[in-house]
């Protein structure tokens, strides 16, 4: 099943698009509900928080007084940490049970305010991120929840700010418009992205996608090197044990150089075996085998072809191109993907060579590859001497 994590700003409209998508067929998991169920009357979440913080932050029904344990522990961190070591396992052991019994191929969305704070992006097979700015909130927290301003601005301050929340981005809907700006944006997402990828994983196949033209890198929070990171974060949560290195590596790896908008990843094990162990968990993960083995770079003459082997994935996820490599970490395909990287960073004119070439081989597919040939087998030697005089050792 197709796992979303959903967040946004206090006030920043998460609500609303949680309802489009559950209207669009996504199963929805509100955290916060969760956490509401978890200490609710009679049961041992609320037992536990009563013996931490005392009857009085009991209601009259005996319910728990959420007023009274907010200001109990808002801008009190010691507090705040007991609380969460008792709310939090319980939330995620709850929400943990109520996604098992879901059917396979259902889309799940959890509304999670906290998963920039957690950390927790790198658990969902996309992040969709609800955003507008702190005056817009600010104005709704006053108009809509009766918040008086200094409560409003203490309650936005006290949360991950926007680049924070850009950074794990995967999907950013803007919502300092109307109510319907918002639910075409999501509309929009679920037919072009979500629902593909949905039926992608589930059939275990990678997307679909045309020839990509040879582009200028992005700039800001969007850059390709974010972007990996991302990635990167889901695929050494997939590997586990099995992976033993992950890097960016190929073009779009390149400060400022132009490429193919297509992601180049590598994920180093420790034998071919583990290679083949991971492939399910990463076909879970949103990375599907494509057929075959398939050899990223030339092989240098009289070279142990099996050595240099691989095993190719790629993105199940239609609005992200990647490619994942899988190889032995400490092996010669492994090592010239690092160095060759590297050594571009280092080398300006290598740099401006590998650019002209790959303007010049054009754009198609296969025989893009076969055209730079050439060129990487007669730079080699450069490459070598480059990694020699200047101790270049790979990145651990």
């Amino acid at each position: 099943m197709l796992h979303i994590g959903l967040t946004g700003g206090i006030g920043a409209g998460k609500s609303t698009v949680a309802a489009e998508l559950a209207r669009l067929g996504a199963v929805v998991v509100d955290a916060d509900a969760v956490a509401r169920e978890v200490v609710a009357p009679g049961t041992e979440g609320l037992a536990a928080v009563v013996a931490e913080f005392g009857p009085d932050v009991l209601a009259g029904d005996g319910g728990l007084d959420r007023a009274v344990l907010a200001r109990r522990v808002f801008g009190d961190q010691r507090a705040l940490r007991r609380l969460e070591e008792i709310v939090h396992p319980r939330v995620r052991a709850a929400t943990v049970a109520r996604i098992t019994a879901l059917p396979e191929g259902t889309v799940v969305v959890q509304d999670v305010p906290l998963i920039v704070e957690k950390g927790l992006a790198p658990e969902y097979h996309l992040v969709l991120v609800v955003g507008a700015p702190e005056h817009v909130r600010l104005e709704r927290l006053v108009r809509d929840r009766g918040m008086s301003r200094d409560d409003a601005a203490a309650r936005i301050a006290a949360q991950a700010d926007d680049p924070a929340r850009r950074a794990v981005a995967d999907v950013w809907l803007d919502n300092d418009g109307t109510r319907d700006d918002v639910l075409r944006a999501v509309r929009e997402v679920w037919a072009e992205r979500i629902a593909p990828y949905a039926e992608n994983l589930a059939r275990r196949r990678p997307a679909e996608r045309g020839a990509p033209a040879l582009v200028e890198p992005p700039r800001g929070p969007a850059t390709w090197s974010v972007q990996a990171e991302r990635r990167l974060a889901r695929l050494r949560r997939a590997g586990g044990e099995l992976g033993a290195t992950a890097h960016h590596v190929g073009s779009t790896a390149v400060p400022g150089l132009p490429a193919k908008d297509v992601l180049d990843l590598q994920l180093g094990v420790r034998s071919p075996h583990d290679a083949d162990a991971l492939a399910e968990a990463l076909a879970d993960a949103g990375f599907p085998r494509r057929p075959g083995e398939w050899v990223g770079a030339p092989e240098p003459p009289g070279a142990d072809g099996g050595a240099w082997a691989e095993r190719l994935h790629a993105n199940a996820d239609p609005g992200r191109m990647v490619d994942l490599h899988v190889r032995v970490a400490g092996g010669p395909g492994w090592r010239f993907a690092l160095a060759f990287r590297d050594w571009l960073r280092a080398d300006a004119v290598a740099r401006a060579e590998y650019l002209a070439v790959t303007r010049a081989a054009g754009e198609d597919g296969a025989g893009y590859a076969e055209a730079k040939d050439p060129w990487f087998t007669a730079a080699r030697s450069r490459l070598e001497a480059w990694v020699e005089a200047s101790g270049w050792r790979p990145p651990s």
